[in-house]
């Protein structure tokens, strides 16, 4: 995609292993899980209010 094939994968997982450790990588996740979850579930809420707000723009 960028030009990052799987050695630069591994050193870049291995600097996040150095700088959070073991035991804050479930939490890191859970976190990111989380994020992309609500981002998710906010892009499909306004999707489906969008069609309902142009209705009432055009209501004089």
């Amino acid at each position: 995609m960028f030009g990052i094939g799987m050695p630069e994968l591994i050193i870049i997982l291995v600097i996040i292993l150095i700088i959070f450790g073991v035991g804050k990588l479930p939490e890191i996740g859970g976190g990111m899980g989380k994020a992309i979850r609500n981002f998710k579930d906010s892009s499909n809420k306004a999707e489906s209010e969008e069609p309902d707000k142009l209705e009432e723009d055009k209501k004089p």
